[in-house]
Order: structure tokens, then sequence, then C-alpha cells
């Protein structure tokens, strides 16, 4: 009986050793306040992390808008220090992240330098579908770099045309006249027209009949322009008098010149319009009319 007990013992030892590592820790409740403690230990450090980068983040941001700001009171325009305050700010969000995510891979026991050596097996296919967004991060930096233009500008891209609004990494935005807001990315920004540097100048165009006086015509634009012109502070200089410049299907164009600060082309544009065609129509100046017969 002795020798069938030993026998019964012998063959549970040798069962109980045949049990799988990861039943035989489960099983301990050893394990499990390992595992407790070990978890409550990373989500403590990651608290803390975080709320050390939000604050990192947070006097990061304060620094450089303070920094924008001595710029703008010293040389730098408004629009201009805006354009670099929002490209540092982006800079500097996107290194603190790329830490903050390699410190906390690090904390949860990941092994990051596996992972960055393993991604060099694929880093060619991802340099191939990261070429556009690096295109965008050069292109942009250089549309700072050469100033071409700065937040607040009135620009023409391609087919768009609007107000910069914003200026990123990777897209700029364009605020269209009707409040369409256009994202473009950088890399298809090859040819800009830039409205806002420098002075404007638009043509005023008068349409008359070939038998018009000229001289008649010219002397009330002539006494307009000296009525107007001080009265109207966006102007640079005195508006330039081109005269008849062609005759397009039966019609003389007479056309006048102004030289306007930026931004301020048209509506002194409409106000030199507005008084030249009711000087005209005071001095008995025909003008001609497009007329449209509804009877027939």
């Amino acid at each position: 009986m002795n020798k069938y007990n030993s026998i019964v013992n012998n063959n549970q030892q040798q069962n109980s050793n045949k049990e799988p590592l990861f039943l035989q820790q489960i099983n301990n409740p050893q394990y499990w306040i390992n595992l407790f403690n070990t978890l409550l230990s990373n989500v403590i450090k990651i608290i803390l992390l975080s709320l050390f980068f939000w604050l990192l983040y947070k006097f990061g941001k304060r620094v450089v808008s303070r920094v924008t700001y001595n710029l703008r009171i010293n040389t730098t325009s408004s629009n201009r220090s805006r354009t670099i305050a929002t490209l540092t700010q982006n800079i500097y969000f996107y290194f603190l992240a790329f830490i903050y995510i390699y410190m906390v891979l690090s904390i949860m026991g990941a092994p990051v330098g596996t992972l960055i050596t393993g991604a060099g097996i694929f880093s060619l296919a991802l340099g191939l579908g990261a070429q556009g967004f690096v295109s965008d991060v050069v292109t942009g930096f250089f549309i700072l770099v050469e100033q071409q233009f700065d937040v607040g500008d009135s620009v023409s891209v391609g087919d768009i045309s609007g107000t910069v609004a914003y200026i990123g990494l990777r897209t700029t935005q364009i605020r269209s006249a009707d409040g369409t807001l256009n994202y473009i990315p950088n890399r298809n920004i090859t040819i800009v027209k830039n409205l806002s540097r420098g002075n404007m100048t638009t043509i005023i165009d008068l349409q008359l009949f070939p038998r018009t006086n000229i001289k008649q015509v010219t002397q009330v634009i002539t006494q307009v322009n000296k009525d107007l012109t001080p009265k109207i502070a966006d102007l640079v200089q005195a508006p330039q008098i081109i005269g008849p410049i062609d005759v397009q299907a039966g019609l003389l164009h007479y056309q006048i010149s102004l030289s306007t600060k930026n931004g301020a082309q048209l509506a002194v544009k409409r106000q030199f319009l507005e008084a030249y065609l009711a000087a005209l129509q005071q001095a008995n100046i025909s003008m001609p009319e497009n007329t449209l017969d509804l009877t027939q």
C-alpha cells in the first residue's frame, strides 16, 4: 500500500511539473500583486509625464508669443510676426509630441530601440509615401524664408484668390471673398500673386463714341481729378490721364490710371468712376448704352 501511495504522489508531482508556466503564474496571487503595482506605477508615471509636457508646451507657447510680440514692436510686420509664431509653434508641438510618445512607449516597456531599428526595413516604402509630406514641409519653409506672403496678405494662387488665413508646415489656408476656406498643400503653391506688397495701380476704362470731343472729355476728367484727389487719402499720387488708346467694336476707349495704397484700389476706383460719369453727364457728353427692345 505504501508503495502504491508513493507512485501516486510521484505521478501528481510530475503532472504539476508539466503544468504550463503561464498557468502557474496566473494561479499565483503574487503575480497579480506585482502586475497591479507595475500598472499603477506606469499610470502614475504617464500622468506626471503628461502634466510635465503640457506645462512645457504652455511655457514654450508663451515664450514664442512674447518673442513675436517683440518682433512686431521692433521691425517685423504684424502679419509676418503672426506667420513666424504659427510655424514656430507647430515645430515646437511636433518636437514635444515625438519626445512624449517616445517616453510613454519606454515607460510601457515597449522596445523602442528595436522598433526604430525595425523601421528601417520599410523605410524605403515609407519614404516614397512621405514624399508629398516632405515636399510640403520644405516648400512651407521656403515660403517663410523668402517672404512670399504672410498671414493677412491678399494673394492669388492658381484659381484661388483671397486672404491668407493660416500658414502651416503642410498646408496654407486661404479664405475667399465669399467666406470659403481653401486648404492648399504647400507643394501645389508654385506661382503666387501677392496683392499686398507695395502700391497698387488700377485702370478706369471709359467707353465713348468716336465722334466725342476728346478735349472736352479731358477737361471734365481733369476737373474731377482736381476736386476729388485732396479728399481721398488712399491715393498715392494724382490720377494720370492716359487718354484715348483704341477703338473697338465702334467704341472709343479712354483710360485713367489710379495709383493707390494696397487694398484700397477697388474703393478708390468706384469713387472716381462715379464722379467721372456724373461729370460727363452734366457736361452733356453722350455715353454709349446697351439698349434692349422688348416690343418685338
